[in-house]
């Protein structure tokens, strides 16, 4: 029998992407560890930076460039102690992918995770769900065509109700988003009846509201959470 127990390396999350799917990401981590008392879980050090420019408007040229600080803020991570680095955020990748090769610890990439966990039930492909700015600059594509998942766009009026789940998640209006969430998957599933990735950290939280199944998405918190703790433990045999 296989069990797992943590290695010592203490995790670095940069939270306030937004502050709800940072709060997940740690209720899941806290589920997902294979400890059974406090000092079984890993020590975690969090900044959540809610003053970090929004990702998806830099991205499309509408706003001040979150770079600067959410290098600051992971180095920061660092010398606090972090040997492992999360970030909640996929549209954050986009920026910290121009200048990982600065970190000093290893990063658990959320968008790579994602891809890999949706290539494993979805051999036929998904949707991408995600934020206009994720979509535009093509990092999801990137990662999936590098590890052979094919992808579903959402076209413009369909991304609209995305961002609209999004939102209405950032503002702490779950049932709102969860109906919107419904009314958008099931219109995708008349085209192609494939999963759907969250490739948004608020997404998950719309998917969760909407009552669609479970088996049926690819949650990129849960990713990033799984790809975490496989960072943090180490398979002890017995």
């Amino acid at each position: 029998m296989t069990k797992y127990k943590k290695n010592g390396k203490k995790l670095g999350v940069l939270g306030g992407l937004g502050p709800a799917a940072a709060a997940e990401f740690l209720r899941q981590l806290a589920a997902k560890c294979p400890a059974s008392i406090d000092q079984e879980h890993p020590v975690v050090f969090m900044i959540g930076d809610c003053e970090i420019p929004d990702r998806g408007t830099a991205i499309c040229g509408q706003g001040p460039s979150p770079l600067p600080k959410l290098k600051a803020d992971l180095l920061q991570l660092c010398a606090m102690g972090a040997d492992v680095l999360a970030v909640p955020c996929n549209t954050a990748h986009y920026f910290i992918d121009q200048f990982a090769e600065e970190i000093p610890v290893p990063l658990v990439h959320i968008i790579e995770a994602t891809v890999l966990a949706t290539k494993k039930i979805a051999p036929n492909g998904a949707w991408m769900l995600s934020t206009k700015g994720t979509r535009a600059c093509g990092l999801y594509q990137k990662y999936a065509d590098l590890h052979g998942l094919k992808l579903f766009i959402p076209n413009e009026a369909q991304s609209d109700m995305s961002q609209v789940v999004i939102n209405h998640v950032k503002a702490n209006e779950l049932a709102e988003a969860g109906a919107v969430m419904r009314k958008l998957v099931e219109e995708l599933w008349q085209e192609h009846d494939v999963p759907v990735m969250t490739a948004c950290t608020e997404l998950p939280l719309g998917y969760d509201a909407s009552g669609l199944p479970q088996e049926r998405s690819v949650s990129s918190i849960g990713a990033l959470v799984d790809a975490t703790v496989a960072q943090l433990y180490d398979a002890v045999d017995e």
